[in-house]
């Protein structure tokens, strides 16, 4: 069964039609990769996903439920996490207190438990802290924990996103362009910790434009171009679809 499925879902700003009928599944634990030019309405359809955007026509489907019409935090809290393209961290609070903020959905503790500092707020603030160092240690970045997250490389950025989104328990993990910024060693131990993320039954969803670094990485691969979906399969049947070719490089001349 899908995790996800997408069913026609349009969005329109003004007058311009961002997204036209856009479908798709993906399944569990499964690494599905979403490219384009740009401009063809990648990121708009993550926020619609996420409930930053509401769409104008269509339906979302998560884990057997809808999620048309939630909130951002209800998205959240359903089991979607995912990052942003342009990284926002808090960036005068270290990378544990970044990663520690992101276990919000998961609290149990009140407003009462948070004045009254009782036994119960105090064990669950220690367990959110372990986890939190867990998740850097995950992603490569434990020795930065107390860095301010504002000084840390740009890289290591991306990854102090990822631990982050991973503190929310997702069961499907939204990567909006991850590599940007990264050079080609950074990219390279990137992709291998989104095959290590899948290979622990979180699912991906990874939006990027490093299309080197979407072949490697995902199972299947959907291509969007001026808000329409224009090709879906595998990498390789994907890299031969001539209106992918194109979408990036321009209708061939002819001879």
């Amino acid at each position: 069964m899908s995790l996800l499925s997408a069913d026609r879902i349009a969005k329109r700003f003004g007058g311009v039609q961002v997204l036209s009928d856009v479908s798709f599944s993906i399944a569990r634990r499964e690494i599905y990769g979403l490219i384009g030019p740009n401009g063809a309405g990648k990121t708009t359809l993550f926020n619609v996903l996420t409930g930053i955007y509401g769409p104008d026509a269509g339906a979302f489907t998560f884990d057997g439920r809808t999620l048309t019409g939630l909130k951002a935090h209800q998205v959240a809290a359903a089991g979607i996490g995912r990052t942003f393209q342009n990284i926002r961290l808090f960036v005068n609070l270290s990378a544990l207190e970044n990663v520690m903020i992101g276990r919000h959905a998961r609290t149990h503790a009140g407003v009462i438990g948070a004045v009254l500092r009782n036994k119960k707020t105090l064990l669950e603030e220690k367990s959110i802290e372990r986890r939190g160092m867990e998740l850097l240690e995950y992603v490569g970045i434990r020795a930065r924990a107390n860095d301010a997250a504002g000084s840390l490389p740009y890289g290591d950025q991306r990854r102090l996103e990822i631990a982050r989104a991973l503190a929310t328990e997702p069961k499907l993990l939204a990567l909006d362009e991850p590599a940007a910024g990264m050079n080609p060693a950074e990219r390279v131990a990137l992709g291998k910790l989104i095959r290590r993320i899948r290979d622990d039954s979180v699912t991906v969803l990874l939006i990027e434009h490093d299309v080197r670094l979407v072949m490697n990485v995902c199972d299947r691969v959907m291509v969007l171009d001026y808000g329409e979906k224009i090709a879906e399969g595998t990498p390789a049947q994907v890299q031969k679809d001539p209106k992918v070719i194109e979408a990036y490089l321009g209708t061939p001349r002819a001879a």
